[in-house]
């Protein structure tokens, strides 16, 4: 009797402490913008995902000067459905509780995200396929991979040496831009700026996703995306496909390219920014920002060398053509000779779709010039470069 009264008690307390320890896919450590951005952008890309605030409620920092979109954007827009303000253009006094009170709301929603308020992290080691997080109540967090975007003792702890990388500013010579995972962080009074994924990525970690900037809800979004991508398919981060995330960032509205004059409203958003990451049409950089000039006209010149870059077939194709304006009808012709498509076919296509799907304001005449928005959409439709590989530097790998 006394023999099986000691077995019961030893199953108890192994379930006990088979309940306290608590599973996750990403462990967010952090209660600032970063990480609540991270938190939420993670659990909507499919990965189970806990935060730990550390405290009763979200910290919430200013928005710094920076251009607004995905998670941010929405953000600010709850903001302001909560105060009731109808104008996009007027300015929003900063209300810390109110932010903590629509993030609360935010996240209590999301069917994938689990939200620790007021418990301490006590001990947290690595092992072969993740973390381990034991809290101050007790319990054990196993996570797959973690973001720690603000605690610096628990960096200490790890003997983790995160350094701070900085943005990037937007320059064609230098193809990183290719590798961008979020765009437009305000760095050195310009928005015209690029933050690369394996800046996120720490060489000798693995499944750690090196996030240090606190306060910006665009990093954080993109840190989330990237934890999430190896927590939902169990890879290490070093294996992280580059243009799977950046196509998941984009799917939630995310700003890769910094283009200041096209707003992810805009129905064409999506197109431009995936042709933009190429480089096949570039922007106009200012000292405060980079425009893409949607409406300007195509020049031959302009996408001659880079889509030879990108495409073998459109050397022939140049070849034959020498008029220095891009047409629409010539855009059509050479997008479907690189992309193998039926030229009549598309023309139909195209045409259908012109004021319908594509909504733009001009009328349909092959022999109009074409406009770089008209080109993007079009180009990203049938033949997009951005699906050709890069290595990690951002050069063309063929």
């Amino acid at each position: 009797m006394k023999k099986n009264f000691l077995l019961f008690l030893l199953v108890v307390a192994w379930s006990a402490a088979k309940a306290q320890t608590q599973k996750t896919g990403v462990l967010v450590v952090g209660n600032g913008n970063a990480a609540a951005a991270a938190a939420i952008q993670s659990a909507v890309s499919g990965a189970k995902t806990t935060i730990l605030l550390q405290a009763g409620g979200f910290d919430i920092s200013p928005i710094d000067n920076e251009l607004s979109s995905g998670i941010q954007a929405t953000f600010l827009q709850k903001i302001r459905d909560a105060k009731g303000i109808k104008d996009s253009t007027q300015v929003v006094p900063f209300d810390k509780q109110l932010a903590n009170e629509v993030l609360i709301k935010w996240t209590d929603s999301l069917k994938n995200l689990t939200v620790i308020k007021t418990v301490l992290w006590a001990k947290a080691e690595g092992f072969a396929n993740g973390w381990i997080v034991k809290l101050s109540n007790g319990a054990t967090l196993r996570a797959k991979v973690l973001i720690n975007p603000a605690d610096e003792k628990l960096n200490a702890f790890l003997k983790i040496n995160q350094k701070r990388a900085s943005a990037t500013p937007l320059e064609y010579d230098n193809t990183i831009y290719r590798t961008s995972i979020a765009g437009g962080m305000g760095e050195n009074n310009s928005l015209a700026t690029v933050f690369s994924m394996y800046d996120l990525l720490l060489p000798n970690v693995e499944n750690f996703v090196a996030l240090s900037h606190a306060q910006s809800m665009l990093l954080g979004q993109a840190a989330g995306a990237t934890a999430a991508y190896a927590a939902f398919f169990d890879l290490k981060t070093s294996l992280s496909n580059l243009k799977k995330i950046q196509g998941e960032l984009i799917n939630y509205k995310l700003n890769l390219m910094p283009f200041a004059d096209i707003k992810p409203t805009d129905t064409n958003w999506k197109a431009i920014q995936f042709v933009g990451l190429t480089g096949v049409l570039k922007a106009e950089i200012t000292p405060k920002a980079s425009l893409f000039n949607p409406e300007k006209h195509v020049s031959t010149q302009e996408i001659k060398q880079p889509l030879k870059d990108y495409f073998y077939k459109a050397q022939i194709w140049f070849d034959d053509y020498k008029s220095e304006q891009m047409t629409i009808g010539s855009a059509i012709s050479l997008i479907c000779y690189i992309g193998q498509k039926d030229e009549e076919t598309i023309k139909k296509q195209v045409a259908k779709n012109w004021k319908t799907s594509y909504q733009f304001k001009t009328d349909f005449d092959l022999t109009s010039p074409i406009s770089r928005r008209a080109f993007a959409v079009i180009l990203q439709g049938y033949a997009p470069p951005f699906n050709v590989y890069i290595d990690k530097t951002g050069k063309i790998f063929r």
